[in-house]
């Protein structure tokens, strides 16, 4: 999949869009869902144009790869979901149902979040 400078989120970078921010630095920036599905729900982006977890790990540089992973590590902690417990969700593909072709990590807390996947 190309990526696509018009996607949503590259328009939130770009500050064409607001957001609802919760945090950002020079790697990351990370808001809330604008559809949420659980109490918390943050989406945290790289900044550069990367469509998945693969090109993104392929192709972006080492400091921003180890931003990224720390940004995400950093508001976890900073929504206090260390201690009960969180969830994170990167998808990728058609198949995983990726909505933006720009690669978004989801960070689930706030409640017992259940079984992962769904038998089918």
């Amino acid at each position: 999949m190309a990526y696509d400078r018009d996607n949503i989120f590259a328009k939130i970078l770009r500050g064409e869009i607001p957001c609802n921010k919760v945090y950002e630095d020079d790697f990351v920036l990370a808001f809330h869902d604008i559809n949420p599905q659980a109490p918390i729900h943050v989406l945290v982006i790289p900044k550069g144009e990367y469509v998945s977890m693969a090109d993104f790990t392929a192709n972006a540089p080492d400091e921003l790869i180890v931003g990224f992973v720390r940004g995400i590590g950093k508001v976890a902690r900073d929504l206090g979901l260390e201690d009960p417990g969180y969830r994170i969700l990167a998808n990728a593909g058609p198949d995983s149902h990726q909505e933006v072709p720009h690669l978004h990590v989801h960070i689930f807390g706030g409640r017992k979040l259940g079984p992962m996947l769904v038998r089918s």
